[in-house]
């Protein structure tokens, strides 16, 4: 991984806005994602998530602004929803092959990286929320992305299988060093596994290390102080610290050294 502290963003957004019928969706909206880290994007319905995201893949032009990518980047994305026709005779291995086709060893390899290799020719229709969700992780990380980028990747899956998936991400991230960003509305587990949080309300209400967001006066205002008491059971603990922009500095000797310092 590149040194965080003078590593070129992944993508980065500058004073985005988007309307829709004349009413201000995104106003001001600035974002970089740096290599390493994940970027989790928190708030409420209609805030304008899905929509920031769409304008970062280039999949909607925003009316002032603009966003640039780091020069031959390869972008994996999870949509919001996938809905499959039940008639519809598609299973897992044909899925991973849309547009083209992989190898055998290739699907393997994607579908064990994410647990779920046994479901390889399984018809869509009978995976569980939290299977196809990693079904459809695997066909993102197909493209070796540089930057995942995972539209509430938690949708219609169980607690218990979001805090798995979650776990999962954050084992991607570490094995391939890729950036990741993520929407979601599962504050209490984003918290535990994210490295930066921007909450959106049409505008960047706060942004920061999540510990520092549950605290702040407009995150407080959308969510309530019930909100950030649930989150604080849930600690931020990793084997880095972040500069002040946020990117992600490695902590010299890791968790051994850290422990040392500690007296344990």
């Amino acid at each position: 991984m590149a040194d965080a502290l003078t590593a070129e963003p992944l993508i980065s957004a500058r004073d985005i806005e988007v309307s829709f019928a004349g009413r201000k969706t995104l106003e001001h909206v600035d974002l970089d994602v740096f290599p390493g880290e994940i970027i989790t994007l928190i708030g409420p319905n209609g805030a304008g998530k899905s929509t920031l995201i769409r304008v970062m893949l280039g999949l909607l032009k925003p009316e002032r602004g603009r966003v640039s990518r780091k020069d031959g980047i390869s972008i994996g994305y999870l949509p919001q929803r996938l809905s499959v026709d039940p008639t519809l005779p598609l299973t897992v291995r044909s899925l991973l092959c849309l547009p083209r086709p992989h190898s055998e060893a290739r699907l393997k390899e994607v579908l064990s990286e994410v647990n779920v290799a046994y479901a390889m020719d399984r018809p869509l229709q009978v995976l569980s929320g939290g299977e196809l969700q990693r079904v459809l992780l695997a066909r993102a990380l197909l493209r070796d992305p540089d930057l995942l980028v995972l539209d509430e990747p938690l949708q219609s899956v169980d607690f218990a299988g979001q805090i798995a998936l979650f776990e999962l991400i954050r084992q991607v991230r570490e094995r391939r060093g890729c950036g990741v960003l993520m929407v979601s509305h599962d504050l209490h587990v984003v918290m535990a596994n994210t490295d930066r949080v921007l909450c959106l309300n049409r505008h960047v209400c706060c942004s920061g290390v999540p510990e520092a967001v549950s605290r702040h006066p407009e995150y407080l205002a959308l969510f309530g102080p019930s909100g950030a008491e649930s989150l604080a059971i849930y600690v931020h603990d990793h084997d880095h610290q972040h500069a002040l922009s946020g990117q992600v500095v490695p902590l010299a000797g890791g968790e051994e050294e850290k422990k040392k310092a500690a007296g344990d």
